[in-house]
């Protein structure tokens, strides 16, 4: 895990202060959840991605879609509103309905 995607993990967290969200390393990078709904993540291009829904294409009408690794069938989006703390919270917020809910985790016998 590199410095700058640590320094980048708290900045996204910064911004996003007051929102049920949460980082968690995986796979080199982080994946960021809010109310355990995943929005985006860092993997390992030390540049945020966020998931390709209504609200992002909307928000991010001139981003390119991109696969976020190699073997990855979800594309995401560059989010450069990272410095824009109100339209990053407005983007993240507006997101959130479009997420699917987290996966219940089965109960071991």
């Amino acid at each position: 895990m590199s410095a700058r995607n640590k320094e980048l993990t708290a900045f996204v967290t910064d911004q996003l202060n007051g929102l049920n969200v949460r980082a968690t390393p995986m796979m080199g990078g982080y994946l960021f959840y809010i109310e355990g709904r995943i929005f985006g993540g860092l993997y390992g291009s030390e540049e945020l991605l966020v998931k390709l829904t209504p609200a992002s294409r909307r928000a991010l009408p001139d981003e390119m879609p991109v696969f976020p690794y190699e073997g990855s069938k979800q594309l995401m989006l560059r989010c450069p509103l990272l410095e824009d703390r109100e339209a990053f919270r407005q983007l993240v917020l507006d997101m959130l309905p479009e997420l699917p809910e987290a996966k219940k985790k089965k109960k071991s016998i």
